[in-house]
């Protein structure tokens, strides 16, 4: 695995004052040279070599933007990395390819997969990330971007698969009620894919979650039948408390003594009343609590 290597190449802008410098005397010698060619030989072809010899240097000159770098190779092997803001002079035989360094975002396409439980849903993610590592970016893959889209896409499919659409059981989690655990699953599943490529993952949370169109309804009514039972599950729950502490206080108070039958029958009613979903009528008794 080839690991970057950053440089700190020589600074470009004294460098380039010394070129400009060294052009303007040997220009002038080269005049002078001319005019006595037949006594300046050797001093012409001097500068000759010394023009040949600042225009062979003149592509060692480049320039570093923010948060971006280049990537240098010499005659086929990696020579180091330029990543310093600036204007820098290098071996002037080195190739140089521009890559940023800037943070990025990738919308993963709607994928259609089958969730924990087999269900048809289609889901979608974004990563944000940026290259930290230069020389695997450039040599580790063929095309960075491409294998970071493509590994995307591959890690959205197995963490659906491995998550139900929603969570039915207690402390199980679930795509849509989980979200921040589902996500930090997702980033370390592509920190791991993605490491080889020199990308550093910084976020990655889902954007889309939905059941697939062929299934969405069969799953709202689900969903709205799960939501039904839970509610009528608090409201019982609470009828039972009220009736109980209706008892408790009619016992302590000595308003009124029920047999186990009475108590019955005071028990259903209540929980009628406390339970129903339409408003009850009141009926009221005008003859004694027991019949005779």
């Amino acid at each position: 695995m080839i690991r970057e290597k950053v440089i700190r190449p020589i600074p470009g802008l004294p460098l380039l004052l010394g070129f400009l410098v060294v052009l303007g005397l040997n220009s002038w010698f080269f005049a002078r040279g001319l005019a006595t060619f037949d006594q300046n030989t050797g001093r012409v072809l001097m500068t000759m070599l010394v023009f040949v010899v600042l225009l062979m240097a003149m592509p060692g000159f480049l320039i570093i933007q923010p948060n971006e770098s280049k990537v240098l190779t010499l005659f086929g092997r990696y020579y180091g990395s330029v990543k310093e803001a600036g204007f820098w002079w290098v071996n002037p035989f080195t190739l140089k390819k521009r890559l940023t360094l800037r943070t990025r975002n990738f919308e993963t396409a709607k994928l259609k997969v089958n969730d924990a439980n087999g269900n048809p849903i289609e889901i979608g993610a974004i990563v944000v990330w940026r290259v930290v590592d230069t020389a695997e970016a450039m040599f580790e893959v063929d095309d960075y971007e491409n294998y970071m889209r493509v590994q995307s896409e591959s890690a959205v499919r197995a963490l659906a698969s491995s998550y139900p659409y929603d969570s039915h059981n207690s402390g199980e989690p679930g795509l849509s009620s989980h979200t921040a655990e589902v996500a930090e699953n997702l980033m370390q599943q592509l920190q791991e894919r993605l490491a080889k490529a020199g990308v550093e993952v910084k976020e990655a949370r889902i954007s889309h979650l939905a059941y697939a169109p062929e299934i969405a309804q069969a799953m709202l009514q689900r969903q709205q039948a799960s939501a039904i039972i839970a509610a009528r599950y608090k409201i019982v729950e609470g009828a039972v408390g009220m009736v109980e502490n209706a008892l408790e206080l009619l016992a302590q108070k000595n308003i009124l003594v029920l047999d186990d039958e009475r108590k019955a029958a005071m028990v259903s009613n209540l929980l009628v009343v406390l339970c129903g979903e339409r408003g009850t009528q009141p009926v009221v008794n005008t003859g004694t609590l027991y019949n005779t």
